[in-house]
């Protein structure tokens, strides 16, 4: 196992891997359908939005269930500056930016409280976002929603549609999530870890723990932005259903599903928020929800650590029935041992045994 581990550390490996998986997001579109082009552009935009969650929950410890708020709140964005004709740059900087700024406010007041009182705040914001954005009818388009048509491929690419969309879900979604991994490996991600252990023992090594909630919250909170600038390159319309308290409550299962405190995980929540809605409606469109709790108590009991953890139960497994085989060996020479003195007429059988299965 020691030697798979270094051979996959090696930079050459690293190296190869990242021009592999580049290599298939420039070819894959091409050749793909437009039904998976259109799924896989979706499973990228959510799982941006679980990325963020991860930030604030998996990674720094803290109760957030509002996050689809900051995604409803980037797709308005969006769709405003589409409809006044601004630049798509300066409305994609508006659409992360401005999510950003609401969660840092809403962190600066919130950061302070336990963590029960973080919860009913995060809540409060899809709750009251819904009939905000039914009455704010002049910007968002009220009950009916609004589209915003944008994200057409241009002629000199010779593109269709689904393949353009999924070039900007694969590039857009790809920085944030580099981006996200560097910070989570790094200092502040060591930070955020030791907050979410114990905050008594961050305050005594010099790490403010209120500094780091607010961070983790606006990071958090501008990836939303980033989900909801995508959502309408994909949706192209957003409405006040987007908003809604049960939407946050999926994303917070496809985050734990997924797996906390994991970049991988964040892509299978991704996959589980846009895929098990699709299989559970195929199977009974009555029982959706039913089916959708049962798969998820299914895989809280056999992976406590969410679909992430899978291959590390895999291995716990193989070395278990490995270690059966040295186990017995060593037996042997304890059972001759009890059994008498040993026959130096013959060479001990069971003890060359042992050692070769040693």
């Amino acid at each position: 196992m020691s030697a798979t581990v270094a051979f996959f550390d090696k930079p050459w490996v690293r190296w190869t891997g990242a021009a592999l998986i580049v290599v298939l997001a420039i070819v894959l579109p091409l050749i793909l359908p437009e039904l998976a082009n259109t799924t896989i552009a979706r499973v990228g935009v959510f799982a941006v939005a679980v990325l963020g969650l991860n930030v604030i929950m998996g990674y720094a410890g803290q109760v957030s269930l509002g996050q689809i708020f900051f995604v409803g709140l980037g797709a308005y964005v969006t769709a405003y500056g589409v409809e006044q004709g601004w630049n798509i740059l300066l409305v994609f900087v508006l659409a992360c930016l401005i999510p950003a700024v609401v969660g840092l406010l809403v962190a600066l007041a919130a950061a302070r409280l336990g963590g029960l009182a973080i919860a009913m705040v995060t809540i409060a914001l899809p709750i009251v976002g819904v009939p905000l954005a039914k009455r704010l009818s002049d910007f968002t388009g009220g009950s009916e929603g609004v589209s915003a048509r944008f994200s057409a491929a241009p002629s000199w690419t010779g593109l269709y549609d689904d393949q353009w969309q999924l070039y900007i879900v694969l590039l857009v979604g790809g920085i944030s999530f580099l981006l996200t991994r560097n910070l989570v490996r790094g200092k502040y991600g060591r930070a955020f870890a030791i907050v979410k252990a114990n905050e008594s023992v961050a305050g005594s090594m010099g790490i403010s723990p209120y500094r780091y909630k607010v961070l983790a919250f606006t990071v958090a909170s501008l990836l939303g932005g980033v989900s909801g600038f995508l959502y309408m390159v994909v949706i192209q319309y957003t409405s006040p259903e987007t908003l809604s308290f049960g939407h946050s409550i999926t994303l917070v299962a496809s985050m734990v599903i997924g797996g906390a405190g994991s970049i991988i995980g964040s892509l299978l929540g991704g996959a589980y928020y846009v895929l098990i809605p699709q299989l559970t409606n195929l199977i009974d469109p009555g029982l959706t929800a039913v089916l959708q709790g049962a798969i998820l108590l299914l895989v809280l009991f056999i992976l406590p650590g969410g679909l992430v953890s899978l291959p590390r139960l895999w291995r716990r497994a193989g070395r278990r029935r490995g270690g059966k085989g040295p186990t017995a060996a060593a037996s042997a020479p304890a059972v001759v041992a009890a059994s008498g003195p040993a026959d130096h007429t013959q060479p001990p059988t069971e003890s060359r045994e042992g050692r070769q299965d040693t």
